[in-house]
């Protein structure tokens, strides 16, 4: 989960129809979303892809029940 509770797999509610951020320039933009440093890695070769890595990244990340 995101600190303000947001659910993993669970679009921000300051996602907008186009993929930015809402908040991007404001300072209510939240700490973990500044400090993200995207990479080659993280984002593939297109959209697709980055939603692969990140469905890896929660599977991996996620507490063993």
């Amino acid at each position: 989960e995101m600190p303000d509770g947001k659910p993993a797999g669970v679009p921000c509610r300051h996602l907008k129809a186009d993929f930015g951020c809402a908040i991007y320039e404001s300072s209510q933009r939240p700490k973990v979303c500044a400090s993200l440093k995207p990479s080659i890695e993280m984002c593939g070769k297109d959209r697709d892809e980055a939603m692969e890595y990140l469905a890896f990244l929660e599977k991996a990340t996620s507490p063993k029940k």
